[in-house]
């Protein structure tokens, strides 16, 4: 007896057509890597793997699922920190990845704007910039396989956040599929526009719970004609942030980078990443990697820079330092700070906190919050780094040499709880990059206020009544739209 088709079938069915060859993964195989976050510590599963080639056939796909009660994953490059991309366990979601949609669908020079779709991988999008002569300036460490829609999710930050500003401030526009099947259609690249509530601001950041994004319009930069780079070291952390503060008024708009590097980082490096190499003759306890750039060729940003560090090294602010004289140097003192993240991951488990605190309080913050884990777990390492330029520390606990793995991760969340309260004492934020995602949802219920919770979570309601938007992203519990309760039970993986 020949049975009808199931509705599960019906649907697939449906989204096949939609999406055409190529666009539907539903073999396990085929969907294995899209069900895992790249840290590898959510994994999950899914009816199918939809990867739709323009705007309407992603629209298609969103109303078919809201008229069949299934929700949807979106997913960008896969590179997210917060599970906030990974399906569940359940099975019952269908992913959406944007990857086929990797168009660059308008460069204008003359405007300084670019609108690109939302599966354009990041480095491509800074190449085709480059290609007429502008610059595109948000730069992550996963910039060849990250795409601009996830970033545009998460708000990224990243190396030039302290002169250029996140993802938010370098997005014009952007096309919306939002939870009912409807396209907004917000690609402006004006830059003043008071037409009432800034809609795109609502989705910059929004991890895909209020729609999926499908393409943007990006600021873009005059070319970089100098770039100067240099390494100085700190006999103090106090140093460091004074040094920040003079480079603020002496280097002004010139200034792009100003990220922090532990010795403890550095000596992680030296150790488990090839290529590493201190360019120092004495190890200092604290380093800053400084970055000077223009698109301008009056003024010497060479001469600026030496100059400057030079008073610094005569006054004591700077114990040592080093200016790069090649790119090829200079690519090598950013190998630095790169490598402290890959020599974290490679010397053992350790607990993440990407927070942020005012810059005035980077130091005391980092001092209060060593002390308390020194207190609580002597045997772990604090590796505390980042882009102090903006107050953005990521605070990483790191197991000690031949410290047991189970019991230092049986400890984590009591850590992890510790130092987000030492965050907020410090009028600061625990989740300054990478977004809430699953992850962070118990912190968010915890430390935001509850009038801002019901302002969220009032937005998610209005705009995906069903919860059918990547569920339990950002809100605690897969189905009910709303923030959940309770503090801080898990440190980042």
């Amino acid at each position: 007896m020949r049975h009808g088709m199931s509705g599960q079938d019906r649907l697939i069915g449906r989204i096949a057509r939609i999406v055409g060859d190529g666009g539907l993964l539903a073999d396990a195989d085929a969907m294995a890597p899209y069900l895992v976050d790249w840290r590898g510590a959510f994994r999950g599963r899914a009816r199918a793997v939809v990867r739709p080639a323009d705007t309407d056939a992603v629209a298609g796909v969103v109303a078919l699922c809201r008229e069949a009660g299934v929700a949807l994953v979106p997913q960008g490059g896969n590179t997210g920190l917060v599970g906030g991309a990974t399906p569940h366990e359940s099975g019952g979601e269908i992913v959406v990845s944007l990857e086929r949609m990797n168009r660059v669908r308008r460069l204008d020079a003359a405007d300084f704007t670019m609108t690109v779709e939302a599966g354009c991988i990041l480095a491509d999008v800074q190449a085709a910039a480059a290609a007429v002569g502008r610059f595109f300036p948000l730069s992550l460490g996963a910039e060849g396989t990250c795409r601009i829609g996830g970033n545009i999710a998460t708000n990224a930050g990243g190396n030039a956040t302290l002169r250029f500003g996140n993802a938010r401030e370098l997005v014009l526009g952007l096309e919306v599929v939002l939870p009912d099947g409807r396209v907004w259609n917000g690609l402006s690249g004006l830059r003043k526009n008071n037409t009432g509530y800034d809609l795109k601001q609502l989705h910059i950041g929004g991890e895909g719970t209020l729609g999926i994004i499908t393409a943007a319009t990006l600021r873009l930069f005059p070319r970089r004609r100098q770039v100067e780079t240099a390494l100085v070291a700190f006999d103090s952390l106090d140093k460091a942030v004074a040094l920040f503060s003079a480079a603020r008024e002496r280097l002004d708009e010139f200034l792009s980078a100003f990220e922090l590097i532990p010795r403890i980082g550095l000596d992680m490096a030296l150790e488990h990443v090839p290529q590493t190499q201190d360019p120092l003759a004495a190890a200092h306890p604290w380093y800053a990697l400084v970055e000077v750039s223009s698109g301008q060729t009056a003024i010497g940003l060479a001469d600026l820079l030496e100059g400057w560090l030079g008073e610094a090294l005569e006054d004591g602010t700077v114990a040592d330092g080093v200016v790069a004289r090649s790119q090829r140097m200079a690519a090598g003192l950013w190998h630095i700070r790169e490598a402290c993240v890959e020599a974290q991951r490679l010397a053992g488990p350790s607990v993440k906190h990407d927070v942020s605190v005012p810059v005035s309080r980077v130091a005391a913050f980092i001092a209060e919050a060593g002390a308390a884990v020194a207190r609580q777990a002597p045997e772990a390492r604090v590796v505390a780094f980042g882009h102090v330029g903006d107050g953005n520390i990521h605070f990483n606990v790191c197991s000690g040499p031949g410290q047991d793995r189970a019991r230092f991760l049986e400890a984590a969340p009591a850590l992890t709880a510790l130092i987000y309260d030492i965050v907020a004492r410090h009028c600061g934020s625990f989740s300054a990059e990478h977004g809430i995602g699953r992850l962070r949802r118990e912190p968010l219920a915890t430390y935001l206020p509850p009038v801002a919770r019901d302002q969220m979570a009032a937005i998610k309601a209005a705009l995906d009544p069903g919860s059918l938007m990547n569920p339990g992203t950002i809100f605690h519990g897969a189905g009910d739209g709303r923030a959940g309760s309770g503090r801080a039970t898990t440190g980042e993986p």
